[in-house]
Order: C-alpha cells, then structure tokens, then sequence
C-alpha cells in the first residue's frame, strides 16, 4: 500500500504543474486521499467484509467527493485531478497511469449482476464532466474529451468527443502534440486544435453552398452580358444566405 501511495504521490508531481511539493500532494489532493482509502475498502470486499468496505467507501465519498465502489478494480499511478464528483461502478477497471477529472462518471446500463461498467486500458485521460457508460474497453492510451458521453468501445490511441461521443482524428499543433506525448497525456483528454466531425461536415457543407451560389450568380451575370433575358423567377435574388452566422450556430 505504501508503495502504490508514493507511486500515486509522484505521478501527481509529474502530471500536475500546481503540485508543489510531496507533503502538498499527499495532504491536499483528494484523489489521493480517495485511492487510499479505496484500496483498504477494496481489499475488505475481496475478503467477504462487504458492509465495512462499503462503510469505509461510503466515507471516502464524504470526506473526497469522490465516489469509488469498494468492488472496482484500479491500477497503479492513477490520478484523479480535484475530483469531485467522480463516481466509479462496482465492476470498473481502471488501467496503470490513466488520469481521471472533475465530475467523470464510469457508470453503468445495466441492472444484471453482470460486468456492466467501462474498463480503462493503460494511459487513458478522461476530461472533466465525461460519462462512460457501460461495459465495455476504452482502449490504452485512448482520450475521452470534457463533457463526452461514451457508449460504445474506444479504440485505443483514439479521441471521443461529443453527445454521443464519436472517434475523431487528433489534431493539435506541433509543440502541443509534442509536449503531450513528454508528459504522457493530454490534459482534460483534448488539445487547442481539436475539432468535432459533425461540425467540420456542416462547415463543409456550408463552404460548399457559398461556393455553388458564387458560381450561380457569375453563371447569371454572363447570361445578362451576353444578352440573354432570364425569367423573373431565374433573375430575382435567392433570400440572403449568412455562412457566418451558420457557422457560429455549430461551433
């Protein structure tokens, strides 16, 4: 136990700037404090004492704000960033060195006594406020972004993002990318140059309508050049079509 609180306490100074110290860490981080007490719950519910794993679980959640059942199952160098919030299910499994944020829930969909929440591969960041639910692997090193609603496996390396979420590409400048992959993770599971593909379709969308319009009206400048007379209906303007005003409606 004591070695996995100084593992926690160093994965802490690595993978947060406003740790100062190791004693700072080790009394004002409740994401320590909240790992601490889990593992001595966790092993009371290996061994059949389920009501005081559930008491001492049950206190965690008070004293931290985080809410691990005493039945998850969590690796090593965890980190849990402010925490509160955080609710872990019975049958979670959370891999060595995933970070977790503010107010993340590994729930599940199901009232089986049956594996029913997420499993973490290794190194996988979870963004404040995102939902996993259900049993199934979110893939090593995956990355789930701020608010995300996952529902369905992630590969691993990729990035979910959205309501539902949705496997995206990464996208992120060079110096970012590279201090990211330094330090193992991206903080809150995104990076500056991030995009939803829902809202880079509509964007092509539009981009493709202004285009068509553009070309129709040079189409219809040419004709009256030319001395061809159009239909009243062919010549008055189409209503005002704001691409800009679309745009701000999606992003």
């Amino acid at each position: 136990m004591f070695a996995h609180l100084r593992e926690d306490i160093v994965s802490v100074l690595e993978r947060d700037p406003a740790a100062r110290s190791k004693w700072e860490v080790l009394t004002c981080y409740p994401g320590v404090h909240a790992l601490l007490l889990h593992r001595l719950a966790h092993w009371l519910w290996l061994r059949g004492f389920k009501w005081p794993a559930r008491f001492i679980s049950q206190f965690g959640r008070w004293f931290t704000g985080i809410e691990i059942h005493p039945g998850a199952v969590i690796g090593r160098r965890v980190f849990i960033d402010h925490g509160m919030g955080v609710v872990i299910g019975e049958t979670a499994e959370i891999g060595d060195d995933c970070t977790l944020y503010q107010g993340v829930t590994l729930g599940g969909t199901s009232l089986e006594h049956v594996k029913r929440h997420p499993t973490l591969g290794k190194g996988v960041v979870v963004g404040a406020g995102a939902k996993v639910l259900g049993g199934f692997t979110v893939g090593d090193g995956a990355k789930i972004g701020s608010n995300a609603v996952v529902v369905k496996p992630v590969p691993p390396g990729a990035t979910a993002v959205g309501n539902p979420a949705r496997i995206i590409e990464a996208g992120s400048d060079s110096r970012r990318e590279a201090k990211a992959q330094q330090m193992g993770f991206s903080a809150y599971g995104v990076t500056r140059d991030m995009d939803d593909p829902l809202a880079k379709a509509i964007h092509g969308l539009l981009d493709h309508a202004v285009e068509t319009d553009r070309r129709l009206e040079a189409l219809v400048r040419k004709l009256e050049k030319a001395g061809i007379k159009l239909d009243s209906e062919v010549a008055v303007p189409a209503d005002h079509f704001d691409p800009q005003y679309l745009s701000k409606i999606v992003d």
